[in-house]
């Protein structure tokens, strides 16, 4: 069945699996028989859209953006944070919300409702954003593996493009879940490297809490980075799709919206703490760094050994699992546009333009990365500020569509909703149109 096939749960035309792949048959009469267990158990059954969407917003870019950030400006952007992440729960809620009740991906709903000028303004920004986020998480890969291991990136980034390319192409959808879930836990190690630093509370507390920022181009731009790198233009589009493949229903809503907050929370957490790591001391003492690979070895002197290689370690595994959603996220809106299969329990025969563009774009990425001289370290930051531009192509379609009773019925935006995005969305482009602004003074 196609990720645009009609409403989520419907039944797909009668075919064998092919080898090595298995219908979610079992797994969504599994779903329903946890829901009637209980809470917790129900949870679990749902649980995968929101976290991955969520924890992959914290990749090497935006592990970079948030490095930048503290380093640069100690705990005083941290509100930046906050409300980035406010944004990420209203537009996440609403993607995991529109894939339930249509069934539909984001580009599917696009081509069906704004046609072809729609599919033109959208899967562009789409593919431009993701291939630069893409080669973001390759330079990721890079960067850690040369800061732990002294390992070369003509060898990381080859090997990495080919495990997360085997892992897609041979897994069934439920078990490349497994997988991304289990890498996810790596983001534990920022919990303990920002503990290790022994950071300022009540600068923290403030800092959150307070709006302050200097009026200067390099300021704004860091903030607009963080806009980009938490409300990411990829994260909207796979969300949505990925709730279609996992074939969620609308009685699964109300769980699937936890596991939209949880994800997206601890992203936001999970940022603060790199942001508190390096203001507690690479701010402190003065440093300068140009990556995330930078504050990690500039860490070692100052908050000791076991915080720097928890650090680099993240990194890498942050890297690995974006790298895995990004060129999905891109497979998934290329075959809704043009309203091919898009389905991880397909075959290669079955879905040929889905997983056709999952390999072109991994290919391409890490092929960018691997030109002699590339500039890694614009790749990891300034793209970020570019996600926050595409953005404003992205998120009134995802409006429109929410208020529209005619796709969403009875889950259409309420007033708290429509508010909410529409605040989210004036901020990126208040955010945007300043920076505009300041690059011409």
């Amino acid at each position: 069945m196609s990720a645009t096939a009609g409403r989520a749960g419907a039944p797909a035309t009668a075919r064998r699996a092919p080898p090595g792949r298995h219908w979610h048959r079992r797994l969504v009469h599994r779903r329903r028989h946890l829901l009637r267990r209980g809470s917790l158990a129900a949870l679990l059954a749902v649980l995968g859209p929101g976290i991955l969407a969520g924890l992959s917003d914290d990749d090497p870019a935006g592990i970079t953006t948030y490095s930048i950030l503290g380093t640069e400006h100690g705990y005083r952007l941290l509100w930046v944070l906050a409300v980035s992440t406010i944004a990420l729960i209203a537009f996440h809620d609403l993607a995991a919300r529109m894939g339930v009740v249509t069934g539909k991906g984001l580009l599917a709903l696009v081509r069906e409702r704004y046609g072809r000028p729609g599919i033109a303004v959208a899967l562009p920004a789409l593919v431009v954003a993701n291939l630069g986020t893409l080669c973001a998480e390759f330079a990721g890969v890079a960067a850690g593996m040369e800061l732990i291991g002294g390992v070369s990136r003509y060898v990381s980034v080859p090997v990495a493009a080919f495990a997360v390319s085997a892992l897609v192409l041979r897994g069934s959808f439920h078990r490349v879940e497994h997988v991304l879930l289990i890498l996810s836990a790596v983001f534990v190690t920022y919990f303990i490297s920002g503990f290790l630093a022994h950071p300022d509370w009540g600068a923290t507390a403030k800092g959150l809490v307070v709006p302050a920022i200097p009026l200067t181009r390099d300021a704004l731009l860091v903030a607009v980075a963080t806009v980009g790198t938490t409300l990411a233009p990829w994260g909207l589009a796979f969300i949505q799709s990925y709730a279609v493949n996992k074939k969620l229903r609308v009685e699964d809503l109300r769980l699937e919206r936890v596991d939209v907050v949880v994800g997206a929370v601890l992203t936001g957490v999970i940022g603060a703490f790199i942001v508190i790591a390096c203001a507690a001391t690479l701010h402190r003492s003065g440093a300068k760094i140009d990556d995330a690979a930078d504050a990690a070895r500039a860490l070692e002197p100052l908050a000791g050994h076991a915080a720097s290689a928890l650090f680099g370690l993240g990194f890498v595994g942050a890297a690995l699992l974006a790298a895995s959603i990004v060129p999905l996220s891109t497979a998934y809106s290329i075959s809704e546009a043009i309203d091919a299969p898009a389905d991880m329990d397909d075959s290669l025969r079955q879905a040929p333009v889905f997983y056709g563009s999952f390999v072109v774009m991994v290919a391409i990425a890490a092929g960018i990365v691997l030109i002699p001289g590339a500039p890694l370290i614009s790749l990891l930051f300034l793209t970020q500020a570019l996600n926050a531009v595409l953005l404003l192509a992205l998120l009134p379609f995802m409006r429109h569509l929410g208020c529209d009773p005619e796709v969403m019925g009875e889950h259409a935006l309420g007033r708290g909703g429509r508010l909410l995005t529409g605040a989210s969305l004036a901020v990126v482009a208040v955010s945007v149109g300043a920076l505009g602004v300041l690059a011409m003074l």
